[in-house]
């Protein structure tokens, strides 16, 4: 009896630590989490219509401070090691201001106020605003250690506040430039596109027809315009922000200024790749497949010669002899191989991997593929083959269902479902989709197949490389870069919240609902310390989606 006794009360005492949620103590993290709740908060009231600006002006000023005041600052922040309390009062007063901004903006895109009062309400609500946004640097960073932090960076509020007045000054001039119809860098890059498309295209295709007044080129069957945004601008812009940040977050493991070499390398590659999706463009269009071409290669073409550019720049500075750093505590003869590393463990990749196979798989099957995904098999198939390969790290989780768990997971994850559908609710019919009309053109042996493929997906795969990904490596790997050792309960607020972001901006216009499952699963897997619960919870979700758009016929669910 005594052993029975003390492992419950072993039981009771781990239940309770995992419902605990332990916000970051010291100043730095703390600052950071009001970031993520601001970010929140902005894409909350971005979600809703409103009919005039809510900070205007002050956007731009407040995201330059504080940027400058956490970069400026970022030694200083580091080593205070105070532990610093977390407001709950203020912030529960924090998210009634939101909501009052929330019903303030609804009410009046309703109009259930007068066009007299909408400039009253706007100005109500944005003063409303302020003040949630005040009593959440309140919640964050109490009053006197918000005086003690600028006391102790000294003039370093000053500095960011005129960085933040230039950006406000600076607003509408960089703006006018922007909405201009052209800029000197886009028009030059548009220019050598075209040339370079057209100089390709001529050794592959005979009678290229080429209109360099309004930048078109392809064939008398199908033909492209090489516009300013088709001229490599956005994979540039995004190479040049992954290799900064890559490089600032891995600078202790990276040499410098070799490093910064990998940089044009990248820029050149990811351009060199734009043109080569350009004329692989009007080659499939050419061949008799232009809803191909401009539906699901023109747009996955791009994020395929992205994530091949990162995934080669990640790998050159990690491989990469004369780039990376060896540790100053290895000896010449017992240093380890340039190869090893610990952000590719086993755990790493058995982790990831599965997530990864269903993303390539996805970009392959989308660029193949018109309105209708045909090749969606390919993600289940690859997601089987990559959990296969892994198969030895997930022997070591619990799958065993046991109490209170055996529940808990299945009502969460219908809990999730309910939040999802409650939008499809409103409507009196379901929403017509491309994926019925693309159904209705298979066979019926076709359609069926494809159905089985994308529940198994649904209900097996995908929640199993996901929850891996999103809470099994990210939430834990935002605490600490040996995120193995982590146990699950000790996941932070910090960590869940953006993990769960992550999760949630996957899932494009359904990221609030996708936000909200990935708390969910999270607060799950601290409540519980199994990953195998967040999983049933995601797959719960998932099947009860699947019974709805088969039963009602709603595809525009999948």
């Amino acid at each position: 009896m005594s052993n029975r006794a003390n492992q419950a009360s072993t039981e009771e005492n781990h239940a309770r630590q995992g419902l605990s949620l332990s916000f970051p103590r010291y100043l730095l993290p703390r600052l950071y989490l009001l970031a993520i709740f601001l970010a929140v908060d902005c894409a909350l009231l971005a979600s809703i219509p409103h009919t005039a600006s809510l900070l205007g002006p002050l956007a731009p000023f407040g995201i330059v401070f504080y940027a400058v005041f956490l970069a400026l600052g970022y030694s200083c922040l580091k080593a205070d090691r105070v532990e610093i309390a977390f407001g709950g009062w203020t912030f529960a007063a924090h998210l009634l201001c939101i909501a009052a901004v929330l019903g303030i903006n609804l009410a009046a895109w309703l109009r259930y106020t007068s066009l007299q009062t909408s400039h009253a309400a706007h100005l109500i609500s944005r003063g409303v605003l302020l003040l949630g946004i005040a009593m959440l640097a309140l919640a964050c960073i109490p009053l006197p250690d918000w005086i003690r932090t600028f006391r102790a960076t000294r003039h370093l509020w000053l500095y960011a506040s005129l960085a933040g007045a230039l950006a406000w000054c600076l607003r509408y001039p960089l703006q006018s430039i922007w909405d201009a119809s052209g800029s000197a860098p886009g028009r030059a890059l548009q220019v050598l596109a075209f040339h370079s498309v057209k100089l390709i295209l001529r050794y592959f295709l005979p009678n290229v027809v080429v209109d360099a007044t309004t930048f078109t080129v392809g064939t008398s069957r199908f033909s492209v315009i090489i516009a300013e945004a088709c001229s490599g601008m956005e994979g540039l812009g995004l190479v040049s922000v992954f290799t900064a940040v890559w490089l600032w977050y891995f600078r202790r493991e990276s040499r410098f200024p070799q490093a910064l070499l990998l940089i044009p390398c990248a820029l050149a590659c990811v351009w060199m790749l734009n043109i080569l999706r350009i004329c692989a463009l009007v080659m499939i269009g050419n061949a008799g497949a232009p809803e191909v071409a401009m539906v699901g290669f023109h747009s996955q073409a791009g994020w395929i010669a992205f994530t091949a550019v990162a995934f080669a720049f990640s790998m050159a500075t990690r491989k990469l002899s004369w780039v990376r750093r060896i540790p100053s505590s290895a000896t010449a003869d017992d240093s380890p191989p340039i190869a090893e590393d610990t952000s590719e463990s086993p755990a790493t990749r058995s982790y990831l991997l599965p997530f990864l196979a269903i993303l390539a798989a996805s970009f392959l099957s989308k660029a193949a593929s018109g309105h209708f995904e045909r090749l969606y098999p390919l993600r289940f198939v690859a997601a089987v083959i990559a959990l296969w390969y892994s198969r030895a790290e997930f022997r070591k989780f619990s799958w065993r269902p046991t109490l209170p768990s055996a529940w808990l997971a299945p009502l969460t994850g219908a809990a999730i479902f309910a939040i999802w559908i409650v939008p499809a609710l409103w409507s009196h019919q379901p929403e017509s989709s491309a994926l019925a009309a693309g159904l209705a053109s298979l066979t019926p042996a076709t359609r069926w197949a494809w159905i089985v493929f994308r529940v198994a997906a649904a209900v097996i795969t995908v929640p199993i490389a996901e929850e891996l990904a999103f809470r099994g490596y990210l939430a834990r790997r935002l605490m600490n870069r040996e995120f193995d050792a982590i146990p699950f309960t000790s996941l932070t607020v910090l960590s869940i919240g953006l993990s769960s972001l992550a999760f949630g901006f996957m899932h494009g216009q359904q990221w609030i609902v996708g936000t909200v499952a990935g708390l969910a699963y999270a607060l799950l897997l601290k409540r519980t310390g199994r990953l195998s619960d967040a999983i049933v919870a995601h797959a719960t979700s998932n099947l009860l989606l699947a019974v709805w758009v088969l039963s009602r016929g709603d595809w525009s669910q999948w």
